[in-house]
């Protein structure tokens, strides 16, 4: 089994020599790093883009120097941060998840932005196709529509038993119609019911889980929002204060207590997105660079968790799985 861990967003700014380890990049350049999240959210990521950098010739404190801009989870903060980047001057800009890769675009149409974890860049208008983007932006999206089918398998699976499964989402993200569809499609294949409850913010959370509790669900799914991120580790204490075992979209709800989890990692995501920056520095046009998928999903399970759920994993689920928390 694999480990593996997740993380969030940063700003970077650097400037390029040559390096001794790979082909050395010409002259010198400024990279741009935006996050909405808190630093500690991405650490590892951040620290999985600077190794790739380094691999591909741009070592930090050498030819690379790295500025962060992080709105802390405060978004409105966004537009101002990017506005920063632009005034460096930065030769490209990374940025984190779909609020910091809207903030870039709407910064600037002249820098290349490339966006390290956007979940529908087509309903967040950043691209005009996922082939052939257009204008100055491009990235690394996990929109796989098998992934929400997947997951609601994944919690069948876990819970034989459950036939009404309840899911989390903020309808005030962009990319949560898409989710919702293809997780009822998933649900209906199951013959599972479906019921949705919503959190705008933080203080909806308790509400919400109350809510679910009440209806006797099953299971709850968790759509992949920003907001949830910043907020996993009050999101598992719910659901395990109402026993409602639950699927995630990210290993680090699991590394929090969560049951399990599906889907891209982070760290791997930034790696894809240091390729893309590099790409971009050394010359490439951002018409030739199509929006990529991951380079694959992980499955994270928590025994520890099923334990005090009360849930026996079977161990064909656990055959699959990247990483077990015993």
């Amino acid at each position: 089994m694999r480990f593996s861990v997740f993380g969030l967003g940063v700003v970077l700014v650097g400037v390029l020599t040559a390096s001794s380890a790979v082909a050395q990049p010409a002259g010198n350049v400024r990279i741009g790093y935006l996050s909405g999240n808190p630093a500690s959210d991405t650490e590892q990521a951040v620290a999985a883009f600077r190794a790739k950098l380094r691999d591909l010739g741009y070592v930090d404190g050498r030819n690379l120097a790295i500025e962060s801009r992080h709105a802390d989870g405060k978004y409105e903060r966004l537009p101002q941060l990017a506005a920063d980047l632009v005034r460096l001057k930065v030769d490209v800009i990374f940025a984190y998840g779909t609020p910091a890769a809207r903030a870039a675009k709407d910064a600037t149409t002249a820098i290349p932005i490339v966006f390290g974890v956007v979940s529908d860049p087509l309903a967040a208008g950043l691209v005009a196709s996922l082939t052939h983007p257009g204008g100055n932006v491009t990235g690394v999206t996990p929109n796989n529509p098998e992934l929400s089918a997947k997951r609601v398998s994944l919690l069948k699976q876990s819970v034989p038993v459950a036939t009404r499964v309840s899911v989390l989402a903020n309808p005030g993200f962009s990319a949560t119609p898409r989710m919702l569809a293809e997780t009822r499609r998933g649900a209906q294949v199951l013959g599972m019911e479906l019921q949705v409850f919503e959190a705008r913010e933080p203080a909806q959370l308790p509400r919400a889980f109350a809510a679910m509790a009440k209806a006797k669900t099953n299971g709850v799914m968790v759509l992949t929002d920003p907001m949830f991120i910043a907020q996993r580790r009050a999101i598992v204490e719910l659901a395990l204060s109402h026993r409602i075992p639950a699927i995630y979209h990210l290993q680090n709800f699991v590394e929090a207590g969560g049951l399990i989890s599906y889907g891209a990692e982070y760290p791997e995501m930034f790696q894809q997105g240091a390729v893309l920056v590099t790409k971009i520095l050394k010359g490439a046009k951002l018409a030739d660079l199509p929006v990529e998928e991951p380079w694959h999903y992980s499955l994270a399970v928590n025994l520890k968790t099923a334990k005090v759920l009360g849930l026996a994993i079977p161990p064909s689920l656990l055959l699959q799985a990247d990483q077990v928390i015993e």
